[in-house]
């Protein structure tokens, strides 16, 4: 969300997001949810209480409501306002450079007609190859990819496969549901009874899901699944370069001694980026690290 190394100004938030572009990101992520009409808020949950000082949905809000609303930080408000996708198009072709923006599409919902996403489109275009539109709802992906084919698609797979710490408690209403046989929390009927090795049981779900977005540029998996699939000798980076699309290791900040470890693996398995709030801290530890 445009973090960078405990800067004062909170996630989501257009001086965020300069500051990022004045550090030369190279990748700078931010969330966007539909408005109403005409644009996209830069919030992560659908409600407008959750990160801002509005109340209700946030595609019942119209982009000149939008204007008026301040984002809330745990619960604080703050002097921020919060942006619109269209600030931050602009923001981008102010500053230029190779910074490149990703778009966590938070809609989920699949819309009534294709509006919200030619939206989304008409927004981006004039960014061409700097944006990449990532999301856990791989059926909106495929829309996008219908609607625009050229456009940068990322996708996550949390809706599908997952490992989680034992001390982790699961959230009941999160995909997936049920713990696999192979020690993933996994819903497809391949996870109800052991045949294979793990790592076939790996090989074949990395087969599925790269099939669900046709011309997938980049995976996002967390890095936990990442860490433990290495463990049981699948490699998600070398199977997915096999078919031309990049992976990404979420979340990994430094002053995490686990997310610095498993940062140190997953770029020497092959992974190519690392999402992280703190890019500036981990960059100088894993340079430190060799």
């Amino acid at each position: 969300m445009a973090a960078l190394d405990g800067q004062a100004a909170p996630p989501n938030s257009l001086e965020a997001i300069e500051a990022c572009l004045q550090a030369n990101a190279p990748i700078v992520e931010i969330d966007a949810c539909a408005l109403a009409g005409d644009d996209y808020l830069l919030v992560h949950d659908d409600v407008l209480e959750s990160e801002t000082s509005g109340r209700g949905p946030v595609s019942a809000c119209s982009a000149g409501q939008a204007r008026q609303l301040s984002i809330r930080t745990n619960g604080a408000a703050t002097p921020y306002r919060v942006p619109l996708l269209s600030d931050v198009v602009r923001l981008f072709r102010q500053y230029g450079g190779s910074s490149r923006l990703q778009i966590d599409y938070k809609n989920v919902i699949p819309f009534p007609n294709d509006e919200p996403l030619q939206r989304l489109i008409d927004l981006i275009e004039p960014l061409g190859e700097r944006v990449i539109v990532s999301s856990i709802a791989d059926w909106q992906l495929r829309k996008l990819r219908a609607l625009a084919p050229a456009l940068a698609l990322g996708f996550d797979i949390q809706f599908y496969l997952d490992w989680r710490p034992t001390h982790e408690s699961p959230d009941p209403r999160a995909y997936p549901r049920r713990l696999g046989v192979y020690g993933y929390w996994d819903d497809h009927p391949l996870a109800t009874q052991r045949i294979w090795s793990t790592a076939e049981y790996l090989a074949d779900r990395c087969g599925m899901l790269s099939g669900l977005v046709p011309g997938c540029h980049t995976f996002y998996i967390r890095h936990h699944l990442l860490i433990q699939s290495l463990n049981d000798g699948f490699n998600w980076a070398t199977a997915l370069h096999q078919t031309g699309v990049q992976l990404d290791a979420w979340t990994l900040d430094a002053g995490d001694a686990l997310a610095e470890a498993n940062a140190q693996r997953l770029l020497a398995a092959g992974v190519d980026q690392l999402t992280t709030n703190t890019p500036v801290a981990l960059g100088k530890h894993l340079q430190r690290a060799g």
